[in-house]
């Protein structure tokens, strides 16, 4: 023991991906008897060093679960054991397969085209967006939220925090898009750019898909996030009490690790204009508005409901499908296999 503090390790139920990674330890390092947390993705745990006095090791577990039950984790001494529920593909492929093939009728009529690395249409891109709002890969996002709204609540300030934070998430993604389409438009791509491209947006869509699923906990080492230190100053951002820190908020979650997010920002390379990569970034973030405004003004969270379990499967199989679509088509392009195969 040094000064008064103690380490503690605690198995984290509900942790699934980088971002619950970021979440849990920016809570428990916001704590003052806290002085170090330090979350383990690979074993779903959490290391914390501080000061709780003469309380026992349940208690101190207890006492942190309230500080992380609102945004879906508990901290145990036990390993979790988790239930695959194998029950919930028997709703969700049939869920899964009737909405891939209404969406594959809307494309062939020309509406949405979500699989043609080359003709991804704005309503596309807002489908994406209110899936990725869902997803569990959102809940760092809704963490921000949730924190910066108790920051600002303290003060009687409920709306304004909220218009800005969201008004500056649109305006962020539209001109940070058109930023990265203007990038693209100096690399010139090539067929053989583009196959890359498409593989690789396919792949990280796949691994999306297979971790939706929560069933291949070894998926999670795929997964593939922004530099830790970046997404960890959107989270001291939140924290600060600034009339302008809602806005700064906003713009930071472009750049938090949410695999859709960057799937969107890999194909807006692709587009290499400033409109085009603008008005792409902007309907994914429009499709994330709706929940992120009830997480904003609510303590709605689909990752408690009881159904879950089915929403998530369901979720994963239509991004797994969507990204072996993705992948054929890359495989179009460079004359691997006849268009065919080319949903």
């Amino acid at each position: 023991m040094e000064n008064g503090n103690n380490k503690y390790t605690f198995h984290v139920h509900g942790m699934h991906c980088n971002s619950c990674v970021l979440l849990t330890e920016s809570e428990m390092n916001d704590l003052e008897n806290v002085t170090h947390a330090k979350s383990n993705l690979k074993n779903n745990s959490i290391e914390i060093e501080g000061n709780f006095g003469d309380k026992t090791v349940e208690e101190i577990a207890n006492e942190l679960t309230l500080i992380l039950k609102p945004h879906g984790y508990t901290l145990s001494l036990e390993k979790e054991i988790k239930d695959k529920k194998w029950s919930d593909f028997k709703i969700a492929i049939p869920i899964a397969f009737l909405f891939l093939a209404i969406f594959i009728i809307l494309q062939k009529i020309g509406i949405v085209n979500l699989v043609n690395l080359s003709k991804v249409s704005y309503g596309t891109s807002f489908v994406v967006g209110i899936i990725a709002s869902l997803s569990t890969c959102m809940a760092v996002v809704g963490g921000l939220v949730l924190s910066m709204s108790a920051t600002f609540a303290k003060e009687g300030d409920k709306i304004k925090p909220q218009i800005l934070f969201h008004g500056g998430r649109l305006v962020s993604f539209f001109i940070l898009g058109g930023v990265i389409g203007v990038l693209g438009s100096v690399f010139t791509l090539n067929t053989s750019a583009t196959f890359i491209l498409g593989i690789i947006i396919g792949l990280v869509m796949l691994i999306m898909g297979i971790n939706l699923l929560d069933i291949f906990s070894g998926a999670k080492k795929a997964q593939i996030s922004m530099p830790k230190f970046i997404s960890k100053k959107a989270f001291g951002l939140a924290k600060l009490n600034h009339t302008l820190t809602p806005l700064l908020v906003g713009i930071a979650t472009f750049f938090l690790p949410c695999g859709f997010t960057q799937s969107m920002q890999v194909y807006t390379l692709s587009t290499g204009s400033f409109m085009n990569g603008a008005l792409t970034m902007l309907a994914f973030a429009l499709g994330t508005l709706p929940v992120l405004a009830l997480v904003s003004f609510s303590s709605f969270s689909i990752k408690n409901n009881k159904n879950s379990g089915i929403f998530f499967k369901t979720a994963g199989i239509i991004v797994i499908l969507f990204a072996i679509m993705n992948i054929l088509n890359s495989l179009v392009i460079i004359g691997l296999i006849p268009p065919l195969l080319n949903f």
